[in-house]
């Protein structure tokens, strides 16, 4: 890996990390689901104009729409709707660790969404993964740092994520990188507007901290760390799957600094877990490619 690729990765995963406190940030001042109805329709029209105009990407057409329609629904609208439900209930780091178990589950749903039979080592990463948040998680409960709903809609989160994920990779797609994201984007924030509208209760305050975290979430995760991710994909996949495992440290120093969020022994045990599983899979990935 040289130096280019390992700072490039190292950016990705402080931003990619950084979504969690960026979202308790804006939930201070605005419900759930708007901070997340704004910051996609936002992201969606950037990349879309950068797309349309500059690119000279075509339209979607026929069956297109519907495909992007349904990946924006698994990887946008219920991802989301479901991750900022669980922001709002649990620490911002156990947010960040949650996530960062997404390829295990990825690799799990596939194996049957294939019709292959689960490896041993698939489940055990699994295991470490689930253990290691669990733990991390336990001294939360009586700090009221997490629900056990809260953790309920962070694992539906993860459960959209890996579907959407899979779906993306089974899709023939004809268009750019930047269309699909940009249209998936928008298209699932439209989606949202039902659940916006359904789950409204209290007033917002549109302030300065409101804007400052939808600029956030918007530009440096939504629009550059997703493309540094689809460049470290390019460059070697299974390589750029290890950065994930530096986003639960980054999510916990953010937590800690920035949110005054506690870090415990327990912290540090399940981080550890998390990632030693997150090794584990993504070794199980290598061994397969070369196989």
């Amino acid at each position: 890996m040289n130096l280019k690729t390992l700072s490039l990765g190292l950016v990705f995963a402080a931003l990619w990390a950084s979504a969690s406190a960026a979202a308790k940030f804006g939930l201070r001042s605005v419900e759930p689901l708007v901070l997340f109805q704004i910051r996609f329709l936002m992201a969606g029209i950037l990349m879309l104009t950068y797309s349309l105009l500059v690119q000279k990407d075509r339209l979607p057409k026929g069956k297109e729409w519907r495909e992007l329609s349904l990946f924006g629904l698994l990887n946008v609208t219920l991802y989301l709707s479901f991750f900022v439900l669980g922001i709002k209930e649990v620490a911002a780091g156990i947010g960040s660790l949650s996530t960062a178990t997404n390829p295990l589950f990825i690799s799990i749903i596939s194996a049957f969404w294939m019709g292959r039979q689960v490896k041993s080592t698939e489940w055990l990463a699994v295991f470490l993964g689930l253990i290691g948040v669990s733990i991390a998680t336990y001294p939360l409960f009586e700090q009221s740092h997490a629900t056990p709903m809260g953790l309920f809609y962070m694992f539906l989160s993860m459960l959209s994520y890996s579907l959407g994920t899979i779906y993306y990779s089974n899709i023939n797609w004809k268009l750019s990188r930047t269309a699909i994201n940009g249209w998936q984007v928008f298209l699932g924030g439209l989606l949202m507007l039902p659940f916006t509208f359904l789950l409204h209760k209290a007033p917002n305050n549109f302030d300065q901290t409101f804007v400052w975290s939808v600029l956030w979430l918007t530009i440096p995760v939504s629009i550059v760390a997703v493309q540094l991710w689809l460049y470290l994909l390019k460059v070697d996949a299974v390589k750029a799957s290890f950065f994930l495992f530096l986003c639960p440290i980054f999510g916990f120093i953010y937590s800690y600094f920035l949110l005054d969020e506690p870090i415990t022994y327990h912290t540090f045990v399940g981080t550890f877990l998390v990632i030693v599983g997150l090794y584990v899979g993504q070794k199980e990935k290598a061994t397969s490619k070369k196989a």
